[in-house]
């Protein structure tokens, strides 16, 4: 247990270290880089299968609207800025800066949401394993307070060191939201069993030996190493690690599944919680 419970150090210990696979800047859409998708890289990292790096005004916002979700979780790090957001649960309210939204898409749900001023960070899409695909959705919210936190890392989901996410994601997966002074040195020895690991860099130049800048993401080889970061100037990036996803992913547009029968109930229940909201005169 106390092994579990030991911070992990900064260190400049000779370690094995995982080497780089694949390096990207994705597609940009104005203010928003596209880094992973369900059809491409999501594949190589699953659960992790999307990721958004954005900076968008609230002039120059793109309009997303009400759009439904099923079988996967979105996950937003608000870096800097404040965003509302609302879904089909009732549920509804401003994130900050420094703030978190989990929301379980499960078996179907709608939501909407706008920047109230500059908003920079990342979102994330994880599949979902197949015993949370069809569950009631499922929210949670965190205030920058509330986002546990071990040095140099704020823990949004899983573990670091004594600090544990108060998001109840699926077991055996870590998201870490990292940032470090220029010159520091920092290794993640992510759990044995984590084999699938990344990072995408907001701000700054990181080394792990190979250089990452900011807007690139990198993905590690499946093994058990460590990851070991040098960061030439003042950086900020997050970091995903878990054991891998051992589905294939089945898309649909605003979904991902398991299975095709578990795709068609998902798209089922959006249909009806779409039909609700043109009945209401929110959708047309």
């Amino acid at each position: 247990m106390s092994a579990v419970l030991k911070a992990p150090a900064v260190s400049k210990a000779r370690v094995a270290e995982r080497a780089i696979v694949l390096r990207t800047r994705g597609l940009r859409h104005g203010p928003i880089a596209r880094l992973v998708s369900p059809s491409d890289i999501g594949e190589l990292i699953k659960p992790f299968v999307f990721l958004d790096l954005f900076d968008i005004s609230a002039t120059g916002a793109p309009n997303f609207g009400w759009h439904p979700h099923s079988g996967i979780a979105t996950l937003t790090v608000l870096h800097e800025g404040a965003v509302e957001y609302e879904e089909t649960t009732g549920v509804k309210g401003v994130l900050r800066a420094g703030g978190v939204e989990w929301m379980r898409a499960g078996r179907g749900v709608w939501h909407t949401g706008a920047a109230l001023q500059q908003a920079k960070g990342f979102q994330l899409w994880i599949a979902l394993p197949e015993e949370l695909e069809h569950t009631p959705s499922q929210s949670h919210y965190l205030s920058a307070d509330e986002v546990a936190e071990e040095k140099p890392a704020r823990v949004i989901l899983g573990s670091y060191g004594r600090a544990k996410s108060a998001i109840p994601a699926p077991a055996r997966m870590n998201y870490l939201d990292v940032q470090l002074a220029a010159g520091e040195r920092w290794i993640y020895q992510p759990p044995s069993d984590h084999d699938v690991a990344w990072l995408a860099v907001s701000e700054g130049a990181l080394r792990t030996p190979e250089p990452i800048l900011a807007g690139e993401l990198a993905v590690f080889e499946e093994s058990s190493n460590a990851i070991a970061i040098q960061a030439d100037t003042a950086s900020r990036f997050v970091l995903g690690s878990a054991v891998k996803h051992p589905h294939a992913l089945v898309l649909g547009r605003y979904s991902v599944h398991t299975t095709h029968s578990a795709l068609a109930a998902g798209e089922s229940e959006i249909q009806r919680i779409g039909n609700q909201l043109v009945t209401a005169g929110i959708l047309r």
